[in-house]
This record gives C-alpha cells, structure tokens and sequence, in this order.
C-alpha cells in the first residue's frame, strides 16, 4: 500500500487528492459545495450534500488515477475551522451546517468583552472571541433556535464530521477543537468551567473524545466503501483544522517563517513553543506538531472576494474557461498588468463576508470613477486582499522576538504570480510558493502518511514530501508605492469606523 488519500473540505470546495509516500500526486478532483444564505450574514450548507460531495470526489480521484483502492494506506481529512456541525440523536444532521463564513452571531462576542466573559475566556483558552467560532454559533442557536441544542449527540467541527461519516466514529481532533474555544490550553483539554463562562455547560457532554491528528480514529466502514470505491477497513488518522494542514504542506515545522493561506478566509500564523498571552494576536491553538503552539491572525477577508466577483460579475468567463479547461489565473494577471500601481485604482475593502476591523463592516469600493475599467477593479480587490493580510501581519510581528525569514503563501493566491509579487512587496518580505497544487490535501497526505508509521514525525514527513520553489523577493521600486497605498487603506477604514453601525440599523 503505496499511496494516501487526503480530503480537503473548505469553505466554497470539496477536494481530494492521491499522493505517493514521497509527497508526489498522482491526481485530484473537486467539486463546488453550495453555499445557502437565507438572511444577511448567514452562511450554511446542506449537510448530507457536503457528504456526498466527499464521496463523489473519493470516487472521481480513484477513477481518475486508477489507482487500486486496497493500494490507499490512509485517509486523512481537513476542514475548514469554526463553523458548526450538529449530528442528532437520530442518527441524522440536526440542521444545516455552518459555515466559518458566517457572522448571524456577530452581537455574541461584542457583548462578552462588554461584560468581562471575553477576560475570563481568555485566560483558560488564550483566544479572542470570533462571531463564527462555535461558542458563539450556539448561544446563538440557543437563544434563536431553542429547540436545536436538546436533539444533539454531536457538536462536530467541520473535517471532524467528515471522518465520522467515513468511519462511524465520534471524535474531535485537537488542532480544530483547541481553536473553537473549546479547549483550556493550560490543561489541554476541554474544561466545563470554560463553557459555563459561555452559558454551554449543558453542552460538556455532546463533545466527542479528544484525539491527536495523526492518531488512527477508526476505518472505512463497508457503507462507505460501497459509496466511495475505498477498501472496508482502510485507516482513517485524525486529520487537522485545515490552516494546520496547509501550514505542514509548506514546510512550517518550526519559528523562522510565517504561513498565509489566502483563501476564503485571510489566516496568518507561525509557530511558537508558547502561547502569547498578553492579548495582543487573536488566537493560540495546538498545532498539529506536538509541543508547538499555533499563533494566529485570520479573519474572512481574503481570495473569497476576488471569487465573489468572478462567480457575480464574470461569469461568462468562468465558463469560457471551463470549457477550455483553463486557470483563471493568468487571465486575471493579465488584467492586473494592464494597470500600474502608481497609478489611482480603487481602495477595495475586502469585507464582503465579515471584517477584521469592525462587526459590522461591509466590502467597499472607495474612489472609483467613470476613469476607471475592469482591469483596475481587479487590481484594487488584490490589493485589498493583500492590505487585509498585511494589517494582520503587523499584529503578529508585534508579538514575535525576532523578525521572520521569509513567508510560506498557501492558498488561491499562490497561483497568481502577480499576486504573490504584490504580496512580497506590500509585506516587504520575500515570499515562497510550495510547488504543490492543493496545500491542504498535501498536509492530509502527511498526516496519513505518518498516522501509519511511513513517517516516525510530522516533522519528518514535511522535510520529506514538500518541495519549496525559489524564494519572491520584494520590489523595492514598488514597496514605497504600496506603503502609501496601505497608509491610505487604514485611513479609510478609521474614517468609516463609526459608520457601520448605521448599515446594520437600516436593514
């Protein structure tokens, strides 16, 4: 059994990918997983549709490669963080899933740091409260919809859903559950007077055991086989909250870099072998290497705009390019290209899904004129992604001793060379692209790889199956430009600070 099989459920895409031992991949498949919006700031989907999903891509990768199922050693899944998964009773989904886009519970944290819960909270679990964090999601439900918490067995995150269905076993891996809110991260496990400080005491019991990401949390069962062409009985390792994954795919195994991912969501992270706990970073969590703690800014500001704009605004070429079996990419790039810098784009805020600076804030185009054409659309939403990005930078690199080497990009972005050059220049640091086409499946495979002993480590694993291409190094023509460009980006968002609350008002 020479290969393994890693799933990657995120926000807006459910992937799989087969790879060999050595980190090659022998081929992948993936499908869009709907996203329902019922109200303003909802974000859910339907949960035995994203099951399905899963089983549609397992059965397309294995066709694909035709790769002989008793040849797939391990499965390993990861997901998108916080969100919420409920799993009935009856044996059926409670509800529709939540999706870590979803900010309905937004009042939830501004209430808590009035009160001093957020205080209390943050000297168990060394996290700052998000609106999409499970914690949040269930006082929400249990205020909004009190019939929903008494039919649950299971309060799942995400991936953690996901193997339970492969498996029929209950669990929660800790690198997803340790950056809910769930976890006190001085004792390492879930702690009932934590709940209580968010009115969830009841809930202590619908938490599933605790595991490690690369322990071995049940087997395929022989439904799933038949619904997927895996072999009954192949192993299923723990898996990791997606940003983990991504961040074990390019090689972040130890201080000296910092990863982005930039997908639906702006994650910003490196690692420490102790938490910060002086408030300044939004959250620590366990990282799926043991005896390191993952230090990190994120928030839903980032590649999830520039899809909004294609899905709503180009979808003629979305199919063009489809039927072409074309990237997107270099088209976008070409667009980018036919601007400059220099010249006065739109400042675009990226808030189209939640924001970093404010609850309430919404996606902006600020300074458009009739000057102005698609192409410097565009542009503007790579900047406003790349300012998002920087803005959290800016808070980590205030809580680390030394300054970083270099940053690993994962994510949609990865795949614009334009991008990652403006990355590069409005970060001020060289960046380094992994040469690998889906990072989180990748991290999957690694985990697998190790959960059955091919790997004595993690650490040994990344070192062996990651491949890191020449570093981007900054423009420095350019980075004065940006810098301005950024001054102006924050400037902005103060000026509109006090706004937002009246948009809410209005709806």
């Amino acid at each position: 059994m020479n290969y393994v099989l890693g799933l990657d459920n995120g926000g807006t895409t459910t992937k799989a990918a087969i790879y060999g031992m050595d980190g090659t991949e022998f081929g992948s498949a993936s499908t869009e997983t709907r996203m329902l919006v019922p109200y303003p700031d909802f974000a859910e989907r339907d949960m035995e549709e994203m099951w399905q999903a899963n089983c549609s891509v397992i059965r397309e990768v294995l066709e694909k490669t035709v790769v002989p199922a008793q040849e797939i050693a391990c499965v390993a899944v990861c997901g998108h963080g916080k969100g919420l998964y409920l799993w009935g009773k009856d044996n059926r989904p409670v509800r529709n899933g939540i999706v870590s886009a979803d900010n309905r519970a937004w009042a939830y944290p501004e209430r808590w740091k009035r009160d001093g819960t957020e205080k209390a909270v943050f000297q168990k679990s060394f996290q700052h409260i998000l609106p999409s964090q499970p914690v949040s999601l269930l006082a929400w439900l249990k205020d909004h919809e009190p019939d929903v918490l008494p039919k649950v067995q299971w309060i799942f995150e995400c991936k953690d859903y996901v193997r339970f269905r492969l498996t029929g076993e209950a669990y929660g891996e800790i690198s997803d559950y340790s950056g809910a809110n769930f976890v006190n991260l001085n004792m390492g496990t879930y702690d009932e007077q934590l709940l209580a400080l968010f009115g969830l005491k009841d809930c202590m019991d619908k938490l599933p055991i605790l595991r490690q990401s690369t322990d071995l949390c049940g087997y395929i069962t022989p439904e799933v086989a038949s619904l997927t062409g895996l072999r009954a009985g192949t192993p299923v390792a723990g898996g990791a909250f997606d940003i983990d994954a991504c961040a074990i795919a390019v090689g972040l195994i130890d201080e000296r870099h910092i990863c982005m991912i930039a997908g639906t969501w702006s994650i910003n992270e490196y690692l420490s072998k102790s938490p910060v706990t002086d408030g300044s970073v939004m959250m620590n969590s366990f990282f799926c290497i043991p005896g390191y703690y993952l230090i990190e800014e994120c928030s839903p500001t980032s590649a999830g705009n520039l899809e909004w704009f294609i899905r709503t605004l180009l979808p003629e070429l979305t199919d063009i390019l489809k039927e072409n079996q074309s990237s997107i990419y270099p088209f976008l790039d070409a667009y980018v290209q036919d601007t400059q810098a220099e010249r006065q784009s739109p400042i675009f805020l990226p808030f189209l899904m939640a924001s970093n600076v404010h609850p309430n804030a919404k996606g902006s185009f600020v300074g458009i004129s009739n000057y102005h054409k698609r192409e410097h659309i565009v542009r503007s939403i790579f900047e406003g992604v790349a300012f998002s990005h920087r803005y959290h930078l800016d808070h980590l690199l205030r809580s680390r001793l030394t300054p970083p080497q270099a940053i690993r990009l994962a994510g949609g972005v990865a795949r614009s060379k334009v991008w990652v050059q403006m990355f590069a220049d409005v970060m001020q640091l060289p960046v380094e692209v992994v040469q690998v086409n889906e990072t989180g499946t990748l991290g999957c495979a690694m985990i697998g790889a190790t959960a059955i002993g091919r790997y004595s480590s993690l650490l040994e694993a990344a070192r062996s199956m990651c491949r890191v291409a020449p570093a981007v190094m900054p423009n420095s023509t350019l980075i004065p430009i940006y810098s301005q460009r950024y001054a102006l980006y924050l400037e902005i968002i103060n000026a509109l600070d006090g706004v937002w609350e009246h948009f809410q008002h209005l709806r």
